[in-house]
């Protein structure tokens, strides 16, 4: 069997307990092998002998591999993940990537089927080096390109996490000269150097809580996140339901006239620009400021016309 095969299997595996906690041997396998119908199509290569001792074999193997661990509930009757609501958030994007990467490699002509966007790197041929350094308390020195500036400038920092926002991933760093935390675009990071300089992650510092509150990658640690009301059309509150803007949308009013949503965060720039993406469809009740903010640039957008 080729190891495309094993990948494969334990792919299925993740996805149906996935779907459905507490499944049994038999609704594995029977899954399994109606799956690898499908797959056959495109690849005649693939085979997939499954057997309870094949199961078993396959837990060990996706828990060293993927990190995920798989166990048998005897009150349940069934196999399920066992893991916490992080990971398992990053295991879905990782069976997510899985199946774009295949799908993509196993069409041997794709264009008449997908369009994909043309886009530059996001500079995630830096993610290894920059998790290296993270977890082991290494600063770095790299080249930074700021859109608003001409010259590329040194960086020095000591690289504290990873966040991804909107496609783009960013490295969060204390920056030497004054010690402030930053953000830094993966996608203008050039020449990135590890040191063997150690430094010491601050005990107070949290990378939920510095973000719990705001949208994209601004960080308004001054003054307190503020209650932000929004009224959609009911069409675009179809769209707000199924992605929600943040963790805390909660819906005040579902019916045919609106969708109204309430949100606590920062008033971020970020925040102000996603709002604006949604034009006629969207308007701020509360708070009055951001509601004012908004109309002052719908205003001087209009002028332009």
């Amino acid at each position: 069997m080729s190891k495309r095969s094993y990948i494969f299997r334990y792919s299925l595996l993740i996805k149906k307990l996935q779907s459905k906690p507490y499944s049994t041997y038999g609704e594995l396998q029977s899954y399994i092998d109606h799956q690898l119908s499908y797959l056959q199509m495109n690849d005649e290569s693939l085979h997939m002998g499954f057997s309870k001792r094949t199961l078993q074999r396959d837990i060990r193997e996706i828990r060293s591999i993927f990190g995920i661990d798989i166990e048998y509930s005897t009150s349940s009757r069934g196999y399920f993940i066992c893991e916490s609501e992080t990971e398992n958030m990053n295991s879905q994007r990782m069976m997510e990537a899985f199946d774009i990467f295949n799908s993509l490699n196993i069409a041997q002509d794709i264009a008449p089927f997908i369009h994909l966007e043309k886009r530059k790197p996001q500079g995630t041929e830096n993610l290894y080096g920059l998790l290296h350094a993270i977890k082991n308390r290494l600063s770095i020195q790299f080249a930074y390109y700021k859109f608003w500036e001409e010259e590329v400038t040194t960086r020095k920092a000591d690289p504290y996490a990873l966040k991804e926002c909107r496609n783009r991933w960013y490295l969060l760093a204390k920056e030497g000269k004054d010690g402030h935390i930053k953000t830094f675009a993966l996608d203008r990071i050039s020449g990135l150097d590890i040191s063997n300089e150690r430094f010491r992650l601050p005990v107070d510092f949290n990378m939920d809580e510095t973000f719990r509150y705001c949208f994209g990658i601004i960080s308004n640690e001054q003054g307190t996140p503020k209650e932000i009301v929004l009224s959609f059309t009911h069409f675009q509150g179809k769209y707000i339901k199924t992605l929600p803007l943040h963790d805390s949308q909660q819906i005040l009013v579902d019916d045919e006239k609106e969708l109204r949503i309430q949100l606590k965060l920062y008033p971020t720039h970020d925040l102000v620009m996603e709002i604006l993406s949604f034009g006629e469809n969207v308007k701020v009740l509360k708070p009055a400021a951001l509601a004012k903010e908004i109309k002052t640039a719908h205003q001087h957008a209009y002028e332009k016309y």
